[in-house]
């Protein structure tokens, strides 16, 4: 087992797949909602409900092509790589038009209309290509070291696609008055789907799958559902992670509306808030990780909610000029970068937990599951945020926003968002999986995996004598 070694070229092709899924994705779901409302000219009531007409199609797409990637078979291209090889132009191509209306701009409903087609076909693509994203460490390595070790490169250069994806927006989308910036911006956006596209088909031929798990059995569609929903720490993180997304979404999504119109930014400067976060977040790993060790994911998980959630609720009050948001967003990074580091983990031992009672890896369920459970959060943050702002006055036509808008901004950007988080904090108290006794049973758990892991080792090299 402690022999097995993935090539420096697997290594990065799986880096580059999270970047080249993660970057356009991330520009995508950010961005699409301010583009469509304030460049387009779509109204506030109609983009929002276009989001929660999308809602429905977003919360069940992650289950149904989860089902579909674990039947398919092939013998020359594996399992997941021919998604990613003739997905690759696809997801491309929609990302692209994603920023080209195929419509009249000035008809609202076929701008609405077209909102809600796009969200569907681009979502679908991010779907089937993101969910092999998050199968593949599984499949592409057999000991948990190597695992750990293709994380790392995957984490590591998909953080350079997040921080791009954030910067791009906010430069090209907000304190731009130029009559040639939906231009400039849909050129940059032209080059970021077609070089994401080009390192998505590069990748798929270095990556490497472990075609033993073609020929493992799953559970039947039903059972595997009924077994999920009895897994009780499952349940009570979904409830947590639904009220994470929720803020989060609001985060990403407002971003563009508090710096254009409450701290009236442009170029570098609109970029800041976000930079902040970002260093914040890389900067606290080591701490957070350190606090890991010491008193457990649990408590670690719990304490980056109540940061974060207070970090909000303080932007809430001092965040109305660009030198006290400063404060706001240091610390708002500060509790994210607790959360990015401990949320993986927290899905590993649910799944860790799942596998003691059915003697089963089951990722890509649990995956889909978990979609279906929190990406109506996406949705519903997106039109309570643009709801929360028409209310309030919000207007289109001016640069300027009156006071009532911007508290409207001001509320749905950091008020929600810290109710959600601190509520998500609270339910995460009732998580059972931490102390002595879960400890012993990952202890036990660890002996399964190596007996498991060195059974099919020497099933490969009985194979390999008999030819």
């Amino acid at each position: 087992m402690s022999n097995e070694k993935l090539s420096l070229k697997s290594k990065f092709a799986f880096g580059g797949l999270g970047a080249g899924i993660g970057l356009p994705s991330q520009i995508a779901f950010s961005a699409i909602t301010f583009f469509y409302n304030t460049m387009l000219g779509l109204s506030t009531e109609l983009t929002g409900i276009a989001w929660l007409i999308f809602s429905v199609w977003n919360a069940i797409n992650d289950p149904l092509f989860g089902f579909i990637e674990d039947r398919t078979k092939s013998e020359k291209y594996g399992r997941r790589i021919p998604y990613i090889r003739f997905g690759a132009p696809l997801y491309g191509i929609a990302f692209i038009f994603c920023w080209i209306p195929l419509v009249d701009v000035n008809d609202q409903f076929a701008l609405f209309f077209n909102l809600t087609i796009v969200l569907f076909i681009f979502d679908t693509l991010f779907t089937i290509l993101g969910l092999i994203n998050f199968t593949l460490p599984a499949e592409m390595a057999i000991t948990a070291k190597e695992r750990a070790n293709l994380l790392v490169y995957g984490a590591a250069i998909s953080s350079i696609s997040y921080v791009i994806a954030f910067i791009l927006p906010l430069l090209f989308l907000t304190g731009n008055e130029s009559p040639t910036a939906a231009l400039e911006f849909l050129v940059v956006m032209i080059f970021v789907g077609v070089i994401c596209a080009g390192i998505l088909f590069v990748s798929s031929f270095y990556l490497k799958e472990n075609k033993y798990t073609q020929m493992e059995e799953t559970l039947p569609v039903i059972k595997g559902i009924k077994e999920t929903f009895k897994n009780t720490p499952f349940l009570i993180y979904e409830v947590s992670n639904f009220s994470f997304t929720f803020a989060q979404t609001i985060l990403t999504t407002a971003i563009f509306y508090y710096v254009n119109y409450v701290l009236i930014l442009s170029g570098f400067m609109a970029t800041l808030p976000l930079l902040l976060v970002f260093v914040m977040i890389f900067a606290f790993f080591v701490v957070f990780n350190r606090l890991v060790a010491k008193y457990g994911v649990k408590k670690t998980y719990v304490l980056a909610l109540v940061w974060s959630g207070i970090s909000f609720l303080l932007t809430f009050f001092v965040g109305w000029t660009i030198y006290f948001a400063i404060i706001g967003f240091v610390l708002i990074g500060i509790g994210f970068s607790g959360f990015m580091l401990t949320n993986q983990v927290v899905i590993a031992d649910i799944v860790d937990y799942d596998e003691t009672r059915t003697g089963k890896r089951r990722e890509t369920t649990y995956s889909g599951i978990n979609a279906l459970i929190t990406k109506p959060a996406i949705s519903i943050a997106n039109w309570l945020f643009l709801l929360i702002i028409n209310n309030f006055g919000f207007d289109l036509e001016q640069r300027i926003q009156p006071f009532s808008a911007q508290l409207g901004i001001m509320i749905g950007f950091s008020l929600i968002p810290a109710i959600f988080l601190i509520f998500s904090s609270i339910v995460m108290l009732f998580y059972p999986l931490d102390g002595p006794q879960w400890l012993a049973q990952k202890a036990e758990l660890i002996k399964i995996h190596e007996k498991k892991e060195l059974d099919y080792l020497k099933y490969v090299e009985e194979k390999q004598k008999g030819k």
